[in-house]
């Protein structure tokens, strides 16, 4: 298969990697028709492409069920990801700089099927400890970072994550429960321009966050900060130095707005 197969103007790799990260996106395996078209292609380029993964041990057959999942490959390449924490190195700096700025302790968090895992916390000075410590898991639709990622997401993405009312918990009786009220509040995210969350979390603290987009306009992390929720303004000085960092960190990341 040459570097731009059959289809036209995008390359073979391109098509490969959208494959592996619709299925690095499933709670389980998937058929080969439901994968050829959620990447939009025809069933005869996914085919060849998907047994091309499987050679290189980055998806595997599940015969007897008629599905496809994830290889040993995929999760090597994940694994030097958590080694080498690039998105993390490039965020630190940054996140100090935030905190130094607004006073409040801030986090970067990335989406983990339904939730999201925070994966770096920089706590501002004289700021009790949060539950968004690294290495902790929320319910990606309760929190700022997590609503952030998921309103620059394809609608079809965000549907197939929450598909019925089982998939909506809640920590403190407050949040969405709906698929309906989920897209209501990521359209709303999407006009202000930043996420927000109101003791859906922890009660008696708030939080804004904005997206870090990577050059395919796809959100790989979530900049957030969390502060008392007490009525004071807090809030709107707070996001704008947030989406500056958010928008710092996607140019690193080449995905300029």
């Amino acid at each position: 298969m040459g570097y731009h197969d059959a289809m036209g103007q995008v390359p073979a790799a391109t098509r490969a990697l959208r494959l592996l990260r619709y299925l690095a996106g499933q709670p389980d395996p998937v058929t080969l028709d439901r994968l050829a078209s959620a990447v939009g292609l025809p069933r005869s380029t996914a085919y060849h492409l998907v047994n091309a993964m499987i050679e290189e041990g980055f998806v595997v057959h599940l015969r007897e069920e008629h599905r496809y999942g994830l290889g040993v490959a995929a999760f090597e390449v994940g694994s030097g990801y958590a080694r080498q924490e690039p998105l993390q190195r490039i965020a630190r700096r940054q996140l100090v700089e935030l905190v130094d700025a607004v006073g409040q302790s801030a986090h970067l968090a990335v989406l983990h099927g339904r939730d999201v895992l925070y994966v770096l916390e920089e706590r501002a000075p004289r700021r009790p400890p949060l539950v968004t410590d690294v290495g902790v898991r929320l319910p990606a639709h309760l929190t700022a970072s997590g609503r952030a990622i998921l309103a620059h997401l394809p609608a079809a993405q965000v549907r197939a994550l929450y598909p019925d009312r089982s998939a909506f918990v809640d920590r403190h009786g407050a949040g969405p429960a709906s698929l309906g009220a989920l897209r209501t509040l990521l359209a709303e995210t999407r006009q202000r321009g930043y996420a927000v969350e109101a003791g859906e979390v922890t009660p008696g603290f708030a939080s804004v966050a904005a997206a870090v987009l990577d050059h395919n306009q796809h959100p790989v992390a979530g900049v957030a900060v969390t502060f008392p929720d007490d009525g004071s303004a807090e809030g709107s000085r707070t996001a704008a130095a947030t989406r500056r960092t958010a928008a710092a960190l996607t140019t690193r990341l080449g995905g300029g707005r």
